[in-house]
C-alpha cells in the first residue's frame, strides 16, 4: 500500500449508512498536539504565554503555539504554531516535539513529511510522553514513513496505557479488537475500552457503544449502545454522532425519531464525515418539509450549546 492510501486509512472512521450495524472508531488515528489552554481569561493567559515565550521558557513556547493552533484567544495560525512549538521542541520539551510531529505528520503549518515526523516522535517517546508513544504506534500500525508493524505498535500503545493515557488505552482495545498484534479477543478489548472511558475517551466511548450495539464481548444492549454514543457525540466526536444518528433512524435502544437522528447526522457531516453525509440524505428522504426545518434548528440550538443536552 502506498503512502497516500495508508495516511487515508489512518485517519478513515469505518461506519456503514442508517439502518446497517456500524463499525467502531480507530481512536488512535486521530491526534492531539498538545494539552488545550483553559481559563476564561484567555487575553490574559495570551500576554502571560507571550512574555514568558519571549524570555525563551519552552513550556510557554509549547502553550502559545497550541493556541494558535487551535485558535484560542488568537486567530487560528498553523504556522506560527509551527513556529513556536519548533522553538519548545529545540529546548527538549518533549510535548512541544510531540506537538511539532503532529503538524509534520499532517502537512499543517508546515510541508507534510512523515520522516520528520518519526523523528520528532521518537525524541518524545525518549522521554516517555504518552501522547508521542501512541502517535508513534499508529505511524507503525499504518505503515506512514515506516515498515508496517503492528506488534511495536501495540508495544508502544501498551507502554502510553501503563502510564494510564486514555488514548493508549483505547488503542490496545482497538488492536484487540481488530486481532493486530495480538489474538482478536473481543472481551479484552471492552476490558480497555472501560479503562479508556473512565477518563471521558470519547473514541473509547464510541467503541464501547459499538460493542454494545453488535454484541461483542459484552451481551447485546442497545440502550447501552445509545448511552455510550450520546456520550461521545456530547464531546463533538464525529463517530459517536453519526453512530447516535442511526439509533434514532432506527428506533434501537431509543423511540425512533427522524428529527433527531438528521440533526446528529448533520452536526457529525459538518465535520466532514462523509458517511454521516450519506445518512443524513437517507433519513432526510423520509421526512416532511417541516420535519426538516425543524431538525436544521436543532441542529443550530445543539451546536451553540457545544452539544450540551441535545
Amino acid at each position: 500500500m502506498n503512502q497516500q492510501l495508508r495516511a487515508a486509512a489512518a485517519a478513515l472512521f469505518f461506519s456503514a449508512g442508517a439502518g446497517m450495524a456500524l463499525a467502531p472508531v480507530r481512536a488512535a488515528a486521530v491526534e492531539t498536539g498538545g494539552a488545550a489552554t483553559r481559563g476564561a481569561d484567555l487575553a490574559r493567559v495570551l500576554k502571560n504565554n507571550q512574555l514568558l515565550a519571549a524570555q525563551g521558557n519552552a513550556q510557554a513556547q509549547f502553550d502559545l503555539g497550541s493556541m494558535y493552533e487551535r485558535g484560542r484567544g488568537v486567530a487560528r495560525d498553523a504556522a506560527t504554531a509551527v513556529r513556536w512549538y519548533r522553538l519548545s521542541a529545540a529546548q527538549g520539551y518533549a510535548p512541544a516535539q510531540d506537538s511539532l510531529g503532529v503538524m509534520y505528520k499532517k502537512g499543517q503549518g508546515v510541508r507534510q513529511d512523515y520522516a520528520e515526523a518519526l523523528r520528532l516522535f521518537r525524541l518524545a517517546v525518549a522521554k516517555g510522553e504518552a501522547n508521542a508513544q501512541v502517535n508513534l504506534g499508529v505511524m507503525l500500525e499504518y505503515g506512514l514513513g515506516v515498515p508496517q508493524d503492528y506488534a511495536a505498535a501495540l508495544d508502544l500503545f501498551r507502554r502510553a496505557a501503563a502510564q494510564k493515557d486514555g488514548r493508549g488505552q483505547m488503542s490496545v482495545g482497538w488492536m484487540y479488537s481488530r486481532g493486530q498484534g495480538v489474538k482478536q479477543d473481543y472481551a479484552e478489548a471492552v476490558r480497555w475500552y472501560r479503562l479508556a472511558v473512565a477518563q471521558d475517551n470519547a473514541e473509547a466511548q464510541t467503541n464501547l457503544g459499538f460493542m454494545y450495539s453488535t454484541g461483542r464481548g459484552v451481551a447485546q444492549d442497545f440502550a447501552e449502545a445509545v448511552k455510550w454514543y450520546r456520550l461521545a457525540a456530547a464531546q463533538g466526536n464525529a463517530q459517536g454522532q453519526n453512530n447516535l444518528g442511526s439509533k434514532y433512524d432506527k428506533g434501537e435502544g431509543i423511540a425512533q425519531d427522524y428529527a433527531r437522528s438528521y440533526m446528529w447526522f448533520s452536526l457529525s457531516a459538518q465535520t466532514g464525515h462523509e458517511e454521516a453525509a450519506r445518512n443524513l440524505d437517507i433519513v432526510k428522504a423520509k421526512m416532511t418539509p417541516l420535519q426538516i426545518v425543524t431538525a436544521v434548528n436543532m441542529a443550530d440550538e445543539c451546536r451553540k450549546r457545544d452539544f450540551a443536552n441535545c
